[in-house]
């Protein structure tokens, strides 16, 4: 199972950095966003995070902070952000977002990007 994981987070991210524009925005709808490139090249101590098409915004009741650590609700569920899918840049987008990969049951965090609340 781990072997698979690892397997299915590599094609992801090999996914995102070949896919480039193809697997980006597929309706077009974020094109015109001024905050386009910037998040194309947004990326976290585990790569990039792909573009804002890919990630969740994720409301205030939805994330914590605890002893310099991230937690987030996605399905229903805690799951703790590691410490190198934190994006360290300024957030210019101001709500707090998420990059997660699901695989079955399991949700993995690709990135994760703290709103305002911190």
């Amino acid at each position: 199972m781990k072997r698979m994981l690892l397997g299915l987070t590599f094609g992801i991210s090999f996914a995102c950095h070949v896919g480039g524009v193809v697997a980006r925005d597929l309706d077009g709808r974020y094109a015109d966003s001024p905050l386009h490139d910037w998040f194309n090249h947004l990326a976290s101590g585990r790569g990039l995070c792909c573009s804002m098409a890919d990630g969740e915004a994720v409301a205030d009741p939805d994330w914590e902070s605890k002893e310099g650590h991230y937690r987030v609700r996605l399905d229903n569920k805690w799951v703790d952000v590691p410490d190198e899918a934190v994006i360290t840049e300024p957030n210019r987008a101001g709500q707090t977002m998420v990059w997660p990969i699901r695989f079955d049951e399991q949700i993995s965090i690709r990135c994760f990007m703290p709103g305002s609340m911190t």
